[in-house]
């Protein structure tokens, strides 16, 4: 049965999450206080980088399936809240959007209608933030107004691919709840809905990023003692992973993105027992000081040199720079007095100056890559190694070739790589 849907927040996750239920026949509204986003959707268009997504929100605008506007519709079938959960300065969630969108779809619902929390928030938000603003609707929460948290589990870069394949969990506040969300979610999800309470729901979205988040502090970590210990983490990781119940993740100049940087942080807010995830958090976040202070040393100290630093995104072949470590490398290397020149196909107008993969090297007195962008596979060395003015290359991410960068009379520096004392 198809069903008038209202989703809230047409970003990296609204967006796409409307387009598919758009896309199997359902009437879908995007509701969005961004006018910019709104005028883009209506044209058919899209203002964020995501593939095979502009196709698809083309094509159901034009059958009439997907409108977007700046009002909540009233007597929507189902209400989907896909808003942002930020964090603080002190690095507790801020949930003003989840609560800012749960009070808007207040005077909408009517008898009939269902709630479904798609952000990812902290343990008990349905429960305890949720619950006692839609009780001002007058109407029997879990009979009349059906509420649950589903939460998202898609990769950018994968969106719609995996909207449509990954298993989906259902956390209802009841039975039926869950029942019927699940029924909504059959019609765009082929693998397999498992049905929980909505703080279970709530818990495993989190630790699904958190598990991750855990085990790239543990490669960082890594690669911090290689470099004093004199070994090549990359080398390490390699062999230990020939065991077969050993999967190292890979180093990098940081975590970034809306899921994995932050949801950790939720479970530290809440539980006075996240002891190990907060440490992860830390080694983390800790990892773009770590690499600005690694290009400092090559350089003999920052002020006065010039950086040129290629992607910043918070990860390969996408547009977005959300909690992206490398912008925060950037940050800190113009604040120590670096001229930073950044290079990023991806990024456009999100970074101030935006320069071609040759101009960003003009005079650089190091070159470092920060993502590995598919555009920077091959780089002709050569070329860059005529315009530099240092020798140095930087790669953070075990993405260039030595022999390439050597070839071309550069010095190749990879991070992680101690170096073994005679």
């Amino acid at each position: 049965m198809k069903k008038s849907i209202c989703v809230i927040g047409i970003g990296y996750v609204g967006l796409p999450t409307a387009a598919m239920f758009a896309s199997k026949g359902h009437k879908v509204t995007g509701y969005d206080l961004n006018q910019k986003a709104v005028d883009a959707l209506n044209k058919g268009e899209i203002i964020i980088e995501e593939p095979g997504l502009g196709e698809l929100v083309k094509q159901v605008v034009k059958d009439g399936n997907l409108v977007g506007t700046t009002e909540c519709p009233v007597g929507s079938d189902v209400y989907i809240i896909a808003v942002p959960t930020p964090i603080n300065e002190d690095k507790t969630a801020d949930m003003r959007y989840v609560e800012s969108a749960t009070r808007a779809v207040v005077p909408c619902v009517r008898k009939g209608s269902i709630v479904i929390l798609e952000s990812t928030s902290p343990p008990r938000t349905v429960v305890d933030l949720m619950l006692p603003i839609l009780k001002e609707t007058g109407l029997e929460l879990g009979e009349e107004l059906l509420v649950a948290h589903s939460p998202e589990r898609i990769l950018p870069g994968r969106v719609l691919e995996e909207l449509r394949t990954n298993s989906r969990i259902v956390g209802g506040i009841n039975e039926k709840s869950s029942i019927e969300v699940k029924k909504i979610y059959e019609s765009i999800v082929e693998g397999e809905i498992f049905i929980t309470t909505s703080t279970t729901a709530e818990m495993c979205k989190l630790m699904e990023n958190t598990f991750r988040d855990v085990n790239i502090a543990l490669a960082n970590e890594l690669a911090k003692m290689s470099e004093e210990l004199g070994v090549n983490c990359w080398d390490v990781i390699r062999m230990a992973n020939q065991h077969p119940r050993v999967n190292i993740l890979q180093p990098g100049p940081g975590v970034g993105g809306h899921c994995i940087a932050l949801d950790p942080w939720f479970l530290v807010e809440k539980s006075k027992n996240a002891k190990l995830i907060h440490q992860a958090r830390l080694n983390n976040d800790s990892m773009p000081e770590f690499v600005m202070n690694k290009i400092s040393g090559i350089l003999g100290g920052l002020k006065g040199k010039t950086v040129a630093l290629y992607g910043v995104t918070y990860k390969p072949n996408i547009d977005d720079v959300r909690e992206s470590p490398i912008m925060h490398l950037m940050h800190l290397l113009g604040d120590n007095g670096a001229d930073v020149r950044v290079c990023d196909p991806h990024a456009g107008e999100k970074v101030e100056n935006n320069y071609s993969i040759a101009e960003a090297a003009k005079g650089a007195d190091i070159v470092v890559l920060g993502v590995n962008h598919d555009e920077f596979k091959d780089i002709n060395f050569a070329r860059m190694a005529e315009s530099m003015s240092g020798k140095a290359v930087l790669d953070t991410r075990n993405f260039w070739s030595r022999a390439d960068v050597e070839r071309a009379g550069l010095d190749y520096i990879l991070l992680g790589e101690g170096k073994e004392e005679d």
